[in-house]
């Protein structure tokens, strides 16, 4: 299913022209207009899944497989050092666009970004109480 009201439904359909460097039948991965290094590139899903939550196991699965992919011929056709994957859901974690994609982030040692968080502190009770809570 497409939305004909999202722009990456668009963008990953071919209705908006992109700087594609790889597509098949159910992706299309577009080089990010604002990038944060050199290569850094979007997978986008040709259906509208709005996150995570909502893409199916086998799309979810498949989009890691392409990740993999890309990130290989990425490193070797760009020499980057490292490399970020990145997918954020909902807009408390930094998602802007409300179509599932994941950023594919070469990394540069001296790019000058930092993707990371800082730890909060916890006890080893307050530890255990999260995993209790999550344990399946």
């Amino acid at each position: 299913m497409v939305d004909n009201n999202c722009i990456f439904c668009k963008l990953a359909n071919g209705d908006i022209p992109t700087n594609s460097i790889y597509e098949d039948d159910n992706f299309n991965v577009i080089l990010d207009n604002a990038p944060a290094t050199k290569g850094h590139a979007l997978i986008l899903p040709k259906s509208h899944y709005k996150n995570l939550y909502e893409i199916p196991e086998d799309t979810a699965a498949e989009v890691m497989k392409l990740a993999k992919k890309m990130a290989a011929s990425m490193t070797e056709k760009l020499g980057c050092e490292g490399f970020n994957l990145l997918q954020n859901n909902n807009e408390v974690a930094g998602q802007t666009v409300f179509h599932f994609h994941m950023h594919l982030i070469p990394r540069y040692a001296d790019d000058n970004q930092r993707i990371a968080m800082p730890p909060m502190e916890m006890t080893p009770d307050e530890l255990a109480k999260v995993r209790d809570e999550l344990a399946m």
